[in-house]
């Protein structure tokens, strides 16, 4: 280890140099990254909602639709909008009744069930737009924003592709913003906390490194994100490694009042943060590949990237930081002022004098919390994260509103079923409570009627591609128990006709995401424990150092996931399963610091008290700036947001960042002095002495 911390310092202008030159193709790779931002496209394709999305897509080219509600528009108007819809890029199709009959006809000879889709309250009438590519492309995209521009006035544009193309620009228009504040927060945070001015400037440079690496390897690899992995990924890369930089810096710092050059400091600050880095970086990246576990492959795209960010993360802190530092030592000096952030001397001495009545407390203290988190609720309907006044949301209730079409379900059946079992089924689906409307071609024809002789654009929406469509509106709201039990209560009478039939559409789709996420929050959290501790085993070669780390910060956790409950707050359903994987991840690393610098304390030959005392007091400074970093980072995010779900990700994870700082900060100490006997008889050369390990490290 040794030999390579000499060459980082020897060879620190080249690598600096080849740094600067990376930085070009990562930035072209963060240009090319493509934005995901349909998150229900990431549900397990086996799912009978995600067999229909694909039918309904291929064959139907209604799985991108958005539905127009026009009010008081004459005809002629009307007529000629459609022909400008039809012509923007991207259109298969805009339908109304003008494409099957003329429209001069009145309205109370059309069939009823027509005369209930096409017309509802207000004098409003539908018109149905069908988009050549799926709802979260580019092209789609590009398509719903000029469609805007073509609507007149009283014209309410709805459905999800309208709403995607909302959270697009919702997102490019907030993004900005988001790195501003995270990074401006930070580098206040630093500033107030580290001796020097210059610092801060070199630890955000450090990180530019990393931050653009990750998005071209993104880019080479995954081929896209997800819109919260793209809103979270720099602001959380930010909080999570710099307390890699910190550990680095503060240790330099120790270094330099002991050795003869800053080269000779940096060497060894280099080799005695190894361990805590190495340990810290690989329970923080197989904390979020255990998102990997999630049968929503969201999870996966947040996780990998994260991983890749806190990989590369930790190579530019070994490997770039120190060459930056040496480099501009000189200016560092120079540019010094007073810190606000104090070693907590007299938190130390007060913590190792009373540790049994602290951890006492604390743990009956957190028996409510516990409690809470359990009743905690959490909310799946996706929409309701974002501002109610974007067009999309807007349409979509006026939809609602006029046609009863809160939510719509797209059933697919197979086309060898007779006219007669087709319009029985939809019988049967109108005395379901809730169903508003049941649309087919066979209940709108009848029996015994030729389809072939209506036009294609009829036919080509309602059968296709060995199915017939049947489309159910309800007037209960996506991710409900009620619109839950009745698509239940529907799949069953399908089945019964047509055992391969299928539901699709948000309703169906969010069903689906509820039950995937109930199991992917068990797996993860599973999952990411067992890999933390197994890193954390092998790192200190303990079995009892895994558990009592692992459960300091799943007590933080617990403590961050029960106060939703007492203020009366729900949480959005991704947010209760990722946020456990990324604050154990990411604060665990201050467990590990605090608990190397306890053992090399005990290495020394000091009691269990003055070890806990000396390291709560060595590493108070480095776990502080960290956790003040940590939580300006991701706060700001939380305050400017106007998307609860990124409100609510970012409330937690800078909650929970001071949570787990405290805990670290006042029980932990204590836990390590009490426990010592345990951990000194669970742990292979517990106390070998600090000399025997400087000898072992020279060898190196």
């Amino acid at each position: 280890m040794k030999k390579i911390a000499q060459s980082i310092v020897r060879l620190r202008k080249l690598i600096l140099t080849v740094a600067v030159l990376l930085l070009i193709p990562s930035a072209i790779g963060a240009v090319a990254t493509r934005i995901n931002y349909d998150v229900l496209t990431y549900l397990p394709q086996e799912l009978d909602s995600m067999i229909g999305e694909v039918a309904l897509e291929d064959d139907f080219h209604l799985a991108s639709t958005g539905m127009i509600t026009v009010e008081g528009l004459p005809t002629n108007e009307l007529i000629a909008m459609k022909k400008d819809i039809d012509a923007v890029p991207g259109v298969t199709q805009t339908f109304w009744l003008s494409d099957v009959i003329d429209p001069s006809i009145p309205t109370e000879m059309l069939p009823a069930d027509v005369q209930q889709f096409m017309f509802g309250k207000n004098d409003s009438t539908m018109l149905i737009v069908r988009f050549d590519a799926p709802s979260a492309s580019d092209e789609t995209m590009n398509a719903v924003k000029q469609i805007k521009q073509v609507l007149r006035h009283d014209c309410y544009f709805g459905g999800m592709s309208v709403i995607l193309q909302d959270t697009k620009a919702l997102i490019n228009q907030e993004m900005p913003l988001y790195i501003l504040c995270a990074v401006g927060a930070s580098m206040l945070v630093l500033f107030l906390s580290l001796e020097s001015t210059i610092t801060p400037v070199l630890f955000m440079l450090g990180l530019l490194f990393p931050t653009l690496r990750t998005t071209l390897v993104t880019n080479i690899f995954l081929g896209q994100i997800s819109y919260i992995t793209q809103a979270l990924s720099t602001v959380l890369q930010l909080g999570v490694t710099m307390d890699f930089s910190i550990f680095l810096l503060h240790r330099y710092q120790e270094e330099k009042e002991l050795r003869s050059s800053n080269e000779e400091a940096m060497v060894t600050a280099i080799c005695k943060t190894m361990t805590s880095i190495t340990a810290s970086s690989l329970t923080t990246i197989a904390g979020f590949l255990a998102l990997c576990a999630m049968r929503l492959t969201l999870g996966r795209d947040i996780g990998v990237v994260m991983a890749k960010g806190v990989a590369l993360g930790v190579i530019c802190t070994i490997v770039v930081l120190p060459a930056l530092i040496l480099t501009f030592d000189q200016q560092v000096e120079k540019y010094k002022h007073r810190t606000i952030v104090p070693k907590l001397t007299k938190l130390s001495y007060f913590v190792s004098k009373h540790a049994m009545p602290i951890v006492v407390v604390f743990l009956v203290l957190l028996v409510p919390f516990v409690v809470a988190q359990q009743k905690t609720e959490v909310y799946y309907t996706l929409f309701d994260s974002l501002p109610q006044d974007l067009t999309g949301i807007v349409g979509t209730n006026k939809l609602g509103e006029d046609f009863g079409m809160t939510t719509s379900h797209f059933i697919l059946v197979d086309e060898d079923l007779t006219a007669t079992q087709v319009s029985d089924l939809c019988d049967e689906l109108k005395d379901v409570d809730g169903i508003t409307q049941v649309v087919s071609l066979d209940s709108i024809t009848g029996p015994g009627f030729q389809t072939e002789l209506l036009p294609d654009s009829v036919t080509e929406i309602l059968q296709s591609g060995g199915y017939k469509l049947i489309l159910a509106n309800s007037s209960y709201k996506t991710g409900t128990d009620a619109i839950n039990n009745q698509l239940t209560e529907m799949n069953g009478l399908i089945k019964a006709v047509d055992p391969n039939g299928v539901i699709t559409g948000e309703g169906a789709m969010t069903k689906d995401l509820i039950e995937v996420a109930d199991v992917d929050f068990k797996n993860v959290n599973v999952w990411s424990i067992m890999a933390v501790a197994a890193i954390i085993l092998i790192s200190f070669r303990s079995l009892s150092i895994p558990v009592l780390l692992v459960a300091s910060i799943e007590a933080a956790i617990s403590i961050n996931m029960g106060i939703p409950y007492f203020t009366g707050t729900q949480l959005p359903f991704i947010a209760s399963i990722v946020i456990g994987t990324i604050q154990l991840g990411a604060t665990v690393d201050y467990s590990i610091l605090m608990t190397t610098r306890y053992h090399e304390e005990r290495s020394y030959g000091r009691t269990p008290r003055e070890a806990a005392q000396q390291s709560l007091e060595h590493c108070s400074q480095s776990i502080l700036t960290s956790g003040l970093t940590f939580f300006a980072a991701t706060v700001g995010v939380a305050a400017i947001s106007k998307m609860e779900l990124l409100q609510s990700i970012c409330r937690l994870i800078s909650r929970g960042a001071l949570i787990s700082m405290a805990v670290i900060l006042v029980v932990l100490p204590a836990a390590l002095m009490l426990l010592d006997w345990v951990i000194r008889h669970t742990t292979m050369h517990w106390l070998v002495p600090e000399s025997s390990n400087a000898k072992k490290s020279d060898k190196e």
